[in-house]
């Protein structure tokens, strides 16, 4: 069962989800995540965008939705980019553990871009 646990430390889970309360593009990561019974934290940033400074000290943007995956070591923001990371990296397709060379290389077809 996927864990949301909320004021641990990004160290406890190997996905860190950087979010928004009532996000739809957060929502769209967070069904994936739930999906694939990934475990992951989560850490609701700011909602005044210019405030966000955690999540630009680690994805170098202010946008949410972003994940750190601590066993890929990948880094990234955008939902459409993070969807396709998680399903091709985590789900039937990638299914095996991933290594960081092969995380990120796949291509497929991304569900549209929405931010």
């Amino acid at each position: 069962m996927p864990s949301q646990l909320y004021g641990m430390s990004q160290s406890d889970q190997p996905i860190t989800f950087y979010r928004l309360q009532a996000c739809p593009f957060c929502e769209r990561v967070a069904r994936t995540l739930d999906e694939l019974e990934l475990d992951y934290s989560s850490r609701f940033v700011e909602p005044m965008h210019s405030q966000r400074n955690v999540v630009k000290r680690v994805s170098g943007k202010r946008s949410v939705p972003a994940i750190v995956d601590e066993r890929t070591g990948v880094t990234m923001s955008e939902s459409a980019n993070i969807v396709d990371y998680l399903e091709k990296t985590y789900g039937a397709e990638g299914s095996e553990r991933p290594d960081a060379a092969g995380a990120t290389g796949a291509s497929g077809d991304p569900s549209g871009g929405d931010e």
